[in-house]
């Protein structure tokens, strides 16, 4: 019977708060940097419409210099009205109204029938002066005030207003396309943001349910042999006459739960401890003919045991390797005792090594002739608490994905993190009912 996938759990509210949370957060800094943004280049164009204009005052108002400067006039009240009055039809249709003041300030000529007289900041300037006005409650006017001087004489004041329309008429447009279209973006921000949250949120939701189903599978497995403990402790302590060789039994098999439980324990402080980073690898250079060899024997008498026959390297063969010399046996001691605990009666268990110069490795495979996994199920031999059950007529061969634990299915998943701390790699090749190879690169 194979082990069926376990169902998607339901979402759980905690993901899924932190998810709006980060969907906000994004939206809310996006949106700050929109509105930043908006206001700059609203401020930016507001600016460029009032340099555009004040540009076409000066245009307006050098005309009006040059023309004064080309006459030589003396009678300004009579002469400039008389100069200037072809072109008042043309200013009118720009809607540009030119004002001209005496020395003393008072006005002597206007287009401009709503024109307000020189104030007294006004008089006495050496430079252009612009300032925005509002003369009614229609648009306000952008004007220049600028005294005329020829050959050193103060002839008055030439003040040149332009209408404001050209700046809020563009200015209103575009300050409704960028609340309009920063609304429309955040709203997008948003969405984006919840999707984003999303994939962001999953690693950490996988993370989650794998310790979630990591502490209920360590859960299970501590349980059972605590209650198999707890059942003979009762057991010896119910009975008023204890036959002593029956004592002795029950202490022997809780002996022998409790080293059971300290090696998985164990295992489950190794994982933990993998997972954290916290390695505390002895680091040194090891042969790795020595190891595998020297695993060999010690499995041999198992192997025996079940008719195995199982092929070992030449112990005098150098492979160096650097890393710690007892996880590398761990690691080979869990797939050669794997090996065996899936291979049947008269069946081989073969450990080869050799280098791999061209890629500075070493390579290890720890090849069987046992009932082999099928290759759906080989994506999964890794996974911690992960047992493939064969088919019920292999039962007597049957096995977990260990044999060092081989009732907590944590031999693999322990192989693969030794391999991985030492920066190798480890595959698996099978077939059903041919056997099933596991090959390990170490860097040399």
């Amino acid at each position: 019977m194979t082990t069926n996938p376990a169902p998607k759990p339901a979402t759980n509210p905690v993901f899924q708060a932190m998810r709006r949370r980060l969907a906000l957060w994004y939206a809310i800094v996006t949106a700050i940097l929109l509105i930043v943004f908006a206001t700059g280049f609203y401020l930016y164009v507001q600016s460029t419409l009032i340099d555009r204009i004040d540009d076409t005052i000066d245009h307006v108002a050098e005309v009006i210099e040059r023309s004064l400067i080309r006459s030589n006039l003396i009678d300004l009240e009579s002469d400039f009205s008389r100069n200037f009055s072809a072109n008042a039809q043309e200013i009118d249709a720009d809607h540009i109204d030119i004002d001209w003041f005496s020395p003393s300030g008072e006005i002597l000529w206007t287009t401009n029938g709503n024109s307000d007289s020189l104030q007294q900041r006004e008089r006495g300037i050496l430079q252009p002066v612009y300032r925005t006005v509002h003369l009614s409650e229609a648009e306000p006017l952008r004007q220049m005030t600028e005294p005329i001087v020829i050959n050193g004489k103060l002839l008055g004041y030439l003040r040149i207003s332009h209408p404001w329309f050209e700046v809020t008429k563009p200015v209103k447009q575009l300050f409704l396309d960028l609340a309009v279209g920063t609304t429309l973006m955040v709203g997008v921000v948003l969405l984006c943001g919840w999707w984003l949250a999303g994939i962001a949120m999953e690693p950490v939701r996988e993370s989650y349910q794998r310790l979630k189903q990591f502490t209920a599978d360590a859960s299970h497995e501590l349980r059972n042999p605590i209650a198999v403990i707890q059942t003979n402790v009762q057991v010896a302590l119910s009975d008023p006459n204890p036959d002593l060789e029956f004592q002795k039994s029950q202490l022997e098999t809780i002996e022998r739960i409790t080293r059971r439980l300290g090696r998985l324990i164990e295992d489950l402080l190794f994982l933990a401890r993998h997972d954290g980073g916290i390695t505390n690898q002895k680091r040194e250079t090891c042969n790795l003919s020595q190891i595998l060899y020297e695993v060999g024997e010690e499995q041999q008498a198992i192997a025996q045991q079940k008719q195995i026959t199982l092929e070992l390297p030449h112990k005098d063969k150098n492979l160096l390797v650097s890393g710690d010399r007892d996880r590398l046996g761990r690691l080979f001691t869990n797939l050669v005792s794997n090996a065996i605990a899936y291979t049947p009666k008269g069946g081989k268990v073969e450990i080869i090594a050799n280098p791999l110069n061209s890629i500075n490795q070493v390579q290890v495979q720890v090849r069987d002739t046992g009932i082999g996994i099928p290759e759906a199920e080989l994506s999964q031999i890794f996974e911690r608490f992960y047992r493939y059950q064969p088919q019920k007529s292999s039962k007597s061969s049957s096995k977990s994905g260990n044999s060092a634990t081989s009732e907590s299915g944590l031999g693999l998943a322990i192989a693969k993190a030794i391999a991985e701390s030492h920066q190798g790699q480890i595959n698996v090749e099978s077939k059903v009912g041919q056997g099933t190879t596991f090959t390990v690169n170490l860097p040399i």
